[in-house]
């Protein structure tokens, strides 16, 4: 089974908690992600994390300006945060059951993001064709001389 680190990505685009929306729309828009992971402000600090729903959903359907609105007054802290060796199939089930398509990957730091983007495009669960080998048998004259045989 493939895990959360086998196809996570590793470039992670932060930003920080106190930078207005409008920087992190640049931020979105610079880096084409769809997510920013929001720096922490110590090391106890939980992570927290800023989608493009978040933006949309809470400054543009409400007419705010971007440039007045802080990335902490609308950023999701704590944010759900996935093992790096956790397999990819229970990613998939975390991200249903919490109803987020994107998380930040951390062991003792940040070690990428994973998201329902990287879980469909790059991981196995998608069965693979079945793969046949020939089974040759020399020993008995009369048998056909090939069979095939699922794998």
């Amino acid at each position: 089974m493939m895990k959360a680190k086998d196809i996570m990505v590793q470039a992670v685009a932060t930003i920080s908690g106190s930078a207005t929306v409008a920087e992190a729309v640049a931020c979105l828009k610079e880096n084409q992600v769809r997510a920013l992971v929001v720096e922490r402000r110590h090391p106890d600090d939980p992570y927290g994390i800023l989608s493009e729903t978040d933006i949309i959903y809470k400054v543009a359907a409400y007419g705010k300006d971007p440039k007045q609105v802080r990335v902490y007054e609308i950023m999701t802290k704590p944010c759900i945060v996935v093992n790096p060796d956790l397999g990819v199939e229970y990613v998939a089930r975390l991200f249903a059951q919490a109803g987020v398509h994107q998380a930040p990957v951390v062991s003792g730091g940040l070690l990428g993001t994973i998201s329902i983007h990287d879980i469909l495009t790059k991981s196995d669960f998608v069965e693979k064709p079945k793969t046949y080998f020939e089974l040759y048998c020399e020993e008995f004259p009369d048998a056909p001389e090939a069979r095939m045989y699922d794998a």
